[in-house]
C-alpha cells in the first residue's frame, strides 16, 4: 500500500491547486479524480468551455453585426458552423486539461483515477480501472459540486438539459427557456442568444442576479432586453413537461396567473449543490450539514483534525479562484504557516457581455449593517476608449465609508470589467480610500480610468469628465 502526506479527492481548482502546494512545501502528495481528465467541473464542464463559447459568439455577433460600423465588408453571408465551435471549445479544453497533467508530473504528485472513497480516517479505496487502497496522515476534500434541479424537474439531458449538456448541444435552439437568472443561465443565454436563438429567461426573484448589486442587476437587465431576450422576472415555475421535441414550462406570475412557455429546449440553471456521492465521509467520521456540505471550522479543518475540505463542497460562494485560496491556504495551514483569507474581497464575477464584477459590500448589505457610506458612479459612455471599441454600456460604483473614505465594495459592468475588478480587490485588500485611488495615475485612454473617476465622485463628487 502506497503512504503519502497528503492525499486530495478531487481535482478541481481547489484540489489540483492544494496538492501543488503541498507538493512545493515538501510533502509526499496523492490526488485522486473519478474522471479521466483533471480539472474538475470548471476546466471540464465549466469555467473554461463556457468562456470559449462566449468568446466564439461574441465574434459572430462581432461580425454580423458591428463590423461593418468600422468599414469591415464581408461579402456574402456570415454563418455558424455549430460542430466547429464546439469542438473548438472542446479543443481549449483538452489543452487546459492536458496542462494539469503537466503540472502534476513537474510537481511529482501520484494521480489516480477512480472514485475516492473513506475506508477510514487515513486510509481512501480507489475503484477505478483496478480497485486499490492508499494511505495518508491527511486528507483534503475538494470534491465540488453538481447542478442543482428542482423536484419536479426531470432533467433528461436531451431537452431538459443542466449547463453540461448546454455546453454540447448538436444544434442551436430554435427556444431555449432558461430558469434561473443567475450567473450560468444568462452566460449561456447570451451564447445561444447571439448564435439566432430565441432565449426566455424565468427567474423567481424580482430581478437577475439578486446576490449582486441591484444597479448591476438593472443594467444587464436592459442589455439582455435590448438583444431580445424575454425577462421573465417574478415568475415562479410550477411544472416542466417534455413532449417530443417540445418542453412546455408553466410558471406563476407576480399576478397569481399562471403562464406557459414552450420552447425546443430548457436550461435548469437554478444553481448548484456540493458534491458527495460515494465519499463515504462517514466512514471517516466527518459531518455533513443539513444542506449536504463538509462542515469546517476557521482553519477548513473538518470535525476530523486530519481532514480538511475546501470549495463547492464547503459553505461560501462557489467559485474556481475562492477553492483555489482556500487550497492553498490548508496547505499551508498544514505546514504550520498562518495565512489568511478575506472572503469579503473574494470577487464575483458574470463573462456576458458587458461583464460583470463586484467585490465587497453591497448598498443592501451596508444599509442592512447600518452603515454610512458615499456613492461614486461614472459611466462607461464618458470614456474615450468606450467611445473608440464601441462598448459604451455600463458604470463603475464604489462605495466608501462617509466618515473615513475607506472603499467597502466596487460594482462594475462594462467591458472587461472581469480584469478591471482585480484593481479593486487590490485597493480594498490594502484598505486604500476612495480618495487613494482617486490620486493613482491610470492610463489613458483606457477602461481602468473608469475606476479612477469612480472613485474622484465617492471622494468629493469631483469626477473630472462627467
Amino acid at each position: 500500500m502506497k503512504s503519502y502526506d497528503v492525499a486530495v479527492i478531487g481535482s478541481g481548482p481547489g484540489g489540483y491547486v492544494a496538492a501543488i502546494r503541498c507538493a512545493q512545501l515538501g510533502m509526499k502528495t496523492a490526488i485522486i479524480e473519478k474522471y479521466s481528465t483533471l480539472g474538475g467541473t470548471c476546466l471540464n464542464v465549466g469555467c473554461i468551455p463556457s468562456k470559449a463559447l462566449l468568446s466564439s459568439s461574441h465574434h459572430y455577433e462581432e461580425a454580423t453585426k458591428h463590423f461593418e460600423e468600422h468599414g469591415i465588408e464581408i461579402p456574402g453571408e456570415i454563418k455558424v458552423n455549430l460542430e466547429k465551435m464546439i469542438g473548438r471549445k472542446q479543443a481549449v479544453v483538452d489543452q487546459t486539461t492536458g496542462g494539469i497533467d503537466f503540472l502534476m508530473k513537474k510537481n511529482k504528485i501520484d494521480v489516480f483515477e477512480g472514485l475516492g472513497s473513506f475506508k477510514d480516517a487515513t486510509h481512501i479505496t480507489i475503484e477505478g480501472k483496478d480497485a486499490q487502497e492508499i494511505e495518508a496522515k491527511k486528507i483534503i476534500i475538494a470534491t465540488g459540486s453538481k447542478p442543482s434541479t428542482l423536484p419536479f424537474i426531470t432533467l433528461d439531458k436531451e431537452r431538459v438539459i443542466t449547463s453540461t449538456e448546454a455546453l454540447k448541444l448538436k444544434e442551436i435552439p430554435k427556444h431555449l427557456i432558461i430558469i434561473g437568472g443567475g450567473v450560468i443561465g444568462l452566460e449561456l443565454g447570451q451564447v445561444y442568444r447571439r448564435l439566432g436563438a430565441e432565449v426566455t429567461v424565468i427567474e423567481y426573484m424580482d430581478r437577475i442576479l439578486p446576490t449582486m448589486d441591484a444597479g448591476l442587476s438593472k443594467e444587464l437587465n436592459k442589455v439582455f432586453k435590448k438583444s431580445k431576450c424575454k425577462m421573465m422576472l417574478s415568475h415562479k415555475v410550477q411544472s416542466v413537461e417534455r413532449k417530443g421535441d417540445e418542453v412546455i414550462v408553466k410558471a406563476e406570475n407576480k399576478k397569481g396567473e399562471v403562464v406557459e412557455f414552450k420552447g425546443d429546449y430548457c436550461l435548469v440553471s437554478v444553481g448548484r449543490k456540493p458534491y458527495t456521492a460515494g465519499l463515504n465521509a462517514e466512514a471517516a467520521g466527518v459531518k455533513l450539514n443539513d444542506r449536504g456540505q463538509v462542515e469546517v471550522n476557521e482553519h477548513l479543518q473538518t470535525n476530523v483534525p486530519n481532514i480538511y475540505a475546501i470549495g463547492d463542497v464547503i459553505k461560501g460562494a462557489m467559485l474556481a479562484h475562492k477553492a483555489e485560496e482556500e487550497g492553498v491556504f490548508v496547505a499551508e495551514t498544514m505546514a504550520g504557516q498562518k495565512p489568511h483569507i478575506d472572503y469579503n474581497l473574494i470577487p464575483g464575477v458574470v463573462y456576458t457581455w458587458p461583464e460583470v464584477a463586484a467585490v465587497g459590500k453591497t448598498e443592501d448589505q451596508l444599509k442592512a449593517d447600518n452603515v454610512e457610506y458615499k456613492v461614486g458612479q461614472f459611466p462607461f459612455r464618458a470614456l474615450g476608449r468606450a467611445r473608440a471599441s464601441g462598448d459604451i454600456d455600463g458604470f463603475v460604483k464604489i462605495l466608501a465609508d462617509k466618515t473615513t473614505d475607506e472603499v467597502l465594495g466596487v460594482h462594475m459592468i462594462g467591458a472587461r470589467c472581469a480584469d478591471l475588478i482585480a484593481e479593486a480587490v487590490t485597493a480594498m485588500e490594502f484598505r486604500a480610500s476612495a480618495e487613494d485611488i482617486s490620486r493613482m495615475s491610470h492610463a489613458h485612454p483606457t477602461f481602468a480610468e473608469a475606476v479612477k473617476e469612480a472613485a474622484l465622485a465617492a471622494t468629493d463628487d469631483r469626477a473630472l469628465h462627467v
